[in-house]
């Protein structure tokens, strides 16, 4: 509880220094002082800086590491179709990528409170990295579903790392758009690495060890920057399945759903393309275009989110990217509608998981906010390893028609969802009223955002013991 005797603290305080002091090992101990606080032997000194400027390194390290694994995955899908395999052996390949996930997400928990976020982040690019390399040198469906499990529990746990660094800066007011802006660093990233892809011979190693190279060079921003701000290293207090869902059941579910749309739709796009015969500039082209979509929308979206209940957003998008299914399966991937219905499904799908995990963020307590992290990484996680075996499953029944079915009918099934939810509790809990908000803020999101990053943080203050 703030203390009564001091003044109100401003929304965002741009003149005062901040630090961090641990007053015990718990995590709703670690609070936010400010400079006026008398400083003790405990404290690890001053952090005067931006939001903008104490995330710039997670950032970069992400970019570069998500480049390498969008060509990574590429390479999988295309060289796996190439050889020959059968439409289970590709859908388990693709699935044990998410499959990762359930494990990756509670190890990477169970190690933040012990060694801290950086250490965790170097040490999964490592594992990560040698994981790549040996996929390149080996070629066996076997030998793959395993690598592939491998990297998708080292990306879980850097996704982990970065979702609770983010979530204990940032306070419900910019939530959504501090995690679309992540969002978008995580899809443009990965959409240059597949569009890197069409420069690359699928059947030659190179491709494999660029792609190391890269995920191998992304620990040093992180490692050596002396502005990055990860949080406190503190034992995260733990929340169970069962806690979140009476807490946040909405988030839940949808996380899920957003799981098997996102584990369809990312993991078999290039299987899809290399079927129907595509050229590898015209694979390169068409698995492009929904992170051309992501890139402009995105942030709009999600910072939408921020301004009016989450849920009546997430609906709409959903909808507007089975309309964009739609026109994919009515125009081919080979005409430039279809194309542009691709970017449109990107446009909606991408900001569905920053609203996700936005909405369940804010119904979740800060000093749980870690082990939230944790556990929606696992539930997304567990939904996008159902995601590809099942559009592998309809592809094979329906034929080539089936990947643009589960397109429309995944976005389909969020958005019923939520407007079910929206029935039945129309009254939802918003970061922030939307009258509120001064039509310049409702009207340009982009330059909102980016002033937003520029201020300093809020600091929370407590009363000394």
């Amino acid at each position: 509880m703030r203390d009564r005797s001091q003044p109100p603290l401003p929304d965002f305080v741009s003149t005062r220094a901040i630090t961090f002091r641990a007053v015990s090992a718990e995590p709703e101990d670690v609070v936010l002082a400010d400079a006026g606080y008398e400083p003790t032997h405990d404290d690890p000194g001053p952090l005067t800086t931006s939001l903008a400027w104490a995330t710039w390194a997670l950032f970069v390290g992400l970019a570069l590491m998500l480049v390498g694994a969008g060509m990574f995955g590429t390479l999988i899908g295309v060289r796996s179709e190439l050889d020959g395999y059968t439409a289970l052996e590709i859908g388990l390949i693709s699935g044990a990528y998410y499959g990762g996930f359930l494990g990756g997400s509670r190890l990477t928990l169970a190690f933040l409170g012990s060694v801290g976020h950086i250490r965790v982040y170097a040490a999964l690019a490592s594992l990560l990295a040698a994981s790549i390399i040996t996929a390149g040198l080996i070629s066996n469906p076997l030998a793959w579903i395993l690598l592939r499990l491998v990297t998708g529990m080292c990306l879980a746990g850097q996704y982990v790392v970065a979702e609770s660094w983010l979530n204990q800066l940032v306070s419900n007011q910019i939530r959504g758009r501090i995690l679309s802006i992540y969002s978008v660093t995580t899809v443009v990233a990965y959409g240059a690495g597949q569009l890197w892809f069409t420069r690359l011979d699928p059947i030659s190693i190179t491709g494999f060890g660029i792609a190391a190279i890269l995920v191998s060079v992304a620990i040093t921003p992180v490692a050596l920057s002396a502005d990055a701000a990860p949080p406190m290293l503190a034992r995260p207090r733990r929340l169970h399945l069962r806690e979140l869902w009476s807490l946040v059941p909405t988030g839940v579910v949808t996380s899920v759903l957003v799981g098997i749309t996102h584990g369809s739709f990312i993991g078999l796009i290039a299987v899809f393309a290399t079927r129907l015969g595509l050229t590898v500039n015209e694979i390169g082209l068409f698995v492009t275009m929904p992170t051309l979509g992501g890139l402009l929308l995105s942030v709009p979206v999600s910072s939408l989110s921020d301004r009016i209940d989450r849920r009546v957003v997430g609906a709409t998008a959903g909808l507007i990217a089975a309309v964009g299914g739609v026109g994919l399966m009515w125009f081919g991937p080979d005409h430039v509608l279809g194309l542009a219905s691709m970017a449109l499904v990107g446009s909606m799908t991408y900001p569905l998981y920053s609203i996700a995990g936005a909405y369940t963020n804010d119904g979740v307590p800060p000093e749980q906010l870690t082990a939230a992290a944790s556990q929606l990484v696992l539930l997304y996680g567990a939904g996008a390893f159902v995601g590809p075996i099942l559009g592998s499953f309809v592809m094979t029944a329906v034929g080539d028609d089936g990947y643009a079915w589960m397109i429309i009918a995944t976005h389909v099934s969020i958005a019923l969802f939520l407007l079910v939810r929206i029935a039945q509790y129309p009254s939802a809990v918003r970061a922030k009223p939307s009258n509120a908000v001064q039509l310049a803020g409702r009207v340009l999101y982009l330059p909102a955002t980016a002033v937003a990053m520029g201020r300093r943080l809020r600091p929370v203050r407590r009363p000394s013991r």
